[in-house]
């Protein structure tokens, strides 16, 4: 019994707090709780996103070391879709076939293992694009990975401040609203004061979890990105050691 009132007190509190808000407190609050809504739908989708993402490439970047030739999951039509290393992949070993049917050669030569003619193998021009395209995806997936984290950066520093503004708002009514009826007594005040601070309570219950899931993302991208860029390097290295032209 003790407990429940407990834990009903916080919640008639908010409520009386709420009912005493004068109309600005109220659509502040209202504003504030429906950001809070769309931050822990980014929160939650976007930890679901970076979860699978880094899963799916560890489990590509182990299957990509246990073949032997670069191109081999890509003949053998393997997908990671949700690997954004694996798009960097998949871009690059598309740009290795276009540039040999540029020059008029089947790119089945290329990835079947026929590469003991200097006509089957890439010159640097050809390593190079593949390089451009494989730094493109790489540079459009950062992209991706960042979707919406600014929505969620906005969400964490600007809520503590939409909710001081219903605080002064609503104290300056309060006061406004003692002088004109003459009276000094609390009582007058402490209802208009008690429902402006309710402002200030609900944007910092927006802005701290925004603001620790922000920085736990953060990381989370930050670890993946280094993850992509060292598989683009090791992809174009391997790309050079198995189908370079010597000499050219």
């Amino acid at each position: 019994m003790i407990s429940q009132c407990m834990l009903s007190l916080p919640l008639a509190g908010i409520g009386y707090a709420l009912q005493e808000s004068n109309m600005s407190g109220k659509i502040i609050v209202v504003v504030l709780v429906m950001s809070s809504i769309w931050a822990w739908s980014i929160i939650l989708t976007k930890t679901r996103e970076l979860q699978l993402g880094a899963q799916v490439t560890h489990a590509f970047v182990m299957d990509y070391r246990k073949e032997a030739s670069p191109v081999a999951l890509f003949l053998k039509h393997r997908r990671y879709q949700d690997s954004p290393a694996y798009r960097i992949y998949d871009h690059g070993c598309n740009a290795m076939g276009r540039a040999l049917e540029a020059r008029g050669i089947d790119p089945n030569d290329l990835f079947s293992g026929t590469i003991g003619t200097s006509e089957h193998s890439l010159r640097r021009p050809d390593i190079k694009s593949v390089r451009n395209v494989a730094e493109r995806t790489y540079a459009d997936e950062c992209l991706l990975l960042e979707n919406r984290m600014g929505l969620l950066a906005t969400a964490a520093t600007s809520a503590p401040f939409l909710g001081l503004l219903g605080t002064v708002w609503g104290v300056m009514e309060s006061f406004g609203g003692m002088a004109s009826q003459g009276s000094a007594m609390l009582s007058a005040v402490a209802p208009g004061i008690s429902g402006a601070l309710l402002t200030t309570v609900v944007g910092l219950l927006v802005a701290l979890p925004s603001a620790i899931a922000f920085n736990l993302l953060s990381d989370k991208i930050r670890r993946l990105n280094v993850e992509m860029s060292n598989f683009l390097e090791e992809f174009v290295s391997d790309v050079e050691r198995h189908y370079e032209e010597d000499g050219v």
